[in-house]
């Protein structure tokens, strides 16, 4: 993009500050800056005047889950016809790893964070940990293993799993891809500038890593090597199980679109997600969504109808992404703190929200499928998510989880 072309991109949008110092920037800096315009997508802003308004909601109604008791009675099937799948190499992994440390008072990439006590636990090694388990049930075969990191940490994440050799995962079963950004804004929708030659952005929320995948040009390897299914997952939970066989049996014998990990909630206001129907659609109602009416709900066994909250761990049948990737997900405006440099180009942190950052969800594209399986899973066994440092969802409350399956930390 020539510079010419920037300040008319920039024009259209109203945000002609960009270039500001410009004429101050060395040539590699023009050129970094240039490039980030070109690769800007500044229609977004517009959504601010949504901020605080939440899409409005379809009718909601139970979706029933796979329970554990059924599991367990089918495992053998489920078992058999998930580890076919794995062998074959229809079955793949996606680790949604671009977010950074900051919550657990760290700079590097959350995957990086030391659990251990007693020696090196990094939560990147209890993953691949987890997968090698999968790798071993599956008679030796290596699974794909893509790694979503963002522009943030993608150079340190790269470098310390190399460092690491990859915790004994073969480096050429490994793909690395970027995430998408999205420019981050006043309220009136002005890109902040993160320094005199970059404008601030921020991941596109947990729904981009299939379109930044495409983007990235990995379909081709997909078609390649025969992947027909993407089990993804987050960063932060060190005990899930990862393409286990018996979820991916159990979501093949149902042939849906998509299976979901729940766990059973631990109270009926717990703050998680939790898997329904939407206008007859699969879908997530947010904790906050849940009615009073809701949560009073029981099914036909006298159980809580809305009673499974989902770990951020789904298995997609590749094709079915595919078709709805040209259609538009709806974009999530969210308050946060955005770090800006001034009209004196002083780096700023504030201390309270300042502006908007814009997300697409998981939860938006599970109800553009048509069906899907909420599989359950034990709680103790496979949810220790690591979102804080102390307290609930804690790197506490996960080590005492790690050991108590029998993890050595």
């Amino acid at each position: 993009m020539t510079l010419e072309e920037a300040r008319k991109k920039l024009e259209q949008f109203g945000q002609q500050h960009v270039l500001k110092y410009y004429d101050e920037l060395s040539d590699a800096e023009k050129q970094e800056l240039l490039t980030q315009i070109d690769e800007t997508d500044f229609s977004v802003l517009a959504n601010c005047k949504h901020l605080g308004k939440s899409e409005a909601r379809g009718e909601f109604a139970p979706l029933a889950a796979m329970q554990v008791p059924e599991i367990l009675e089918r495992k053998d099937e489920f078992w058999a016809k998930g580890v076919e799948a794995l062998i074959s190499g229809k079955v793949a992994a996606c680790l949604l790893a671009g977010g950074m440390g900051t919550r657990l008072g760290s700079d590097n990439p959350k995957g990086m964070y030391d659990i251990g006590l007693t020696k090196h636990v990094y939560i990147f090694q209890r993953i691949i940990e987890n997968l090698l388990d999968t790798v071993k049930a599956a008679g030796g075969n290596y699974i794909r293993l893509f790694i979503m990191t963002s522009e943030k940490n993608n150079d340190a994440t790269v470098a310390f799993l190399k460092e690491h050799n990859y915790f004994g995962y073969p480096e050429e079963k490994i793909t690395f891809f970027k995430q998408d950004m999205a420019p981050a804004s006043d309220y009136e929708g002005k890109v902040y500038m993160e320094s005199k030659c970059r404008i601030s952005t921020s991941p596109n929320g947990n729904a981009g890593w299939y379109t930044s995948m495409l983007r990235a040009g990995l379909r081709d390897l997909i078609l390649e090597e025969g992947i027909e299914w993407i089990d993804i997952f987050a960063v932060d939970n060190v005990l899930q199980r990862i393409c286990d066989p018996c979820f991916v049996g159990a979501t093949l014998t149902a042939d849906v679109s998509c299976g979901a990990k729940v766990v059973r909630k631990n109270a009926p206001d717990e703050k998680v997600g939790v898997m329904c129907l939407e206008d007859g659609k699969p879908s997530i109602v947010e904790y906050y969504e849940l009615s009073q009416e809701m949560m009073d709900a029981k099914d036909e066994n006298g159980d809580p109808a809305y009673n499974y909250g989902v770990i951020l761990n789904y298995l997609f049948r590749e094709k079915d992404l595919f078709d709805i990737a040209s259609k538009s997900l709806p974009l999530h405006v969210v308050e946060k703190k955005i770090p800006y440099i001034d009209d004196n180009a002083n780096l700023i942190k504030p201390e309270k929200p300042n502006g908007c950052k814009f997300e697409q969800l998981v939860l938006d594209m599970i109800h553009m499928l048509d069906t899907c399986l909420p599989y359950e899973v034990v709680r103790e066994h496979e949810f220790a998510p690591i979102k804080n440092k102390e307290g609930i969802d804690s790197v506490e409350s996960a080590r005492e989880l790690c050991k108590l399956n029998g993890i050595e930390l």
